[in-house]
């Protein structure tokens, strides 16, 4: 069984940064595809990027395409979210989710997800 925490939300101003943190525990990190995915008030949650397991390749939602950056550091067992340029519309919960196999957009298609962290983007 895997377990993944995220850590790194907060509240920040827009224009700023944050890094998200996904620590994962209780399985082989490295042949797992990991996403991050967010959900706003009252919206359906949405992908927001996702990195193979292996390749090293890695996909973005159009509304973060170069501002935000997804990486994993598989020694450490943990993937990240480095988050540039927030904006308001970036306000959401962020969950990170595990799957084996092939990356998906979809947050249903993953086997395990975290309990989410909270960013919040203010004016």
């Amino acid at each position: 069984q895997v377990q993944l925490v995220e850590s790194g939300g907060g509240l920040v101003q827009a224009g700023g940064s944050l890094r998200l943190s996904c620590a994962a525990s209780g399985g082989t990190f490295s042949r797992y595809a990991m996403g991050w995915f967010r959900q706003a008030p009252g919206k359906e949650r949405e992908f927001v990027a996702t990195a193979s397991w292996i390749g090293g390749s890695t996909y973005y939602a159009d509304s973060v395409k170069g501002r935000f950056t997804i990486s994993r550091d598989n020694a450490k067992n943990t993937l990240y979210l480095q988050m540039n340029s927030l904006e308001l519309e970036d306000t959401a919960v962020y969950y990170c989710a595990a799957r084996i196999g092939y990356i998906s957009y979809h947050f249903g298609d993953y086997d395990y997800r975290g309990q989410g962290t909270q960013v919040t983007v203010s004016s």
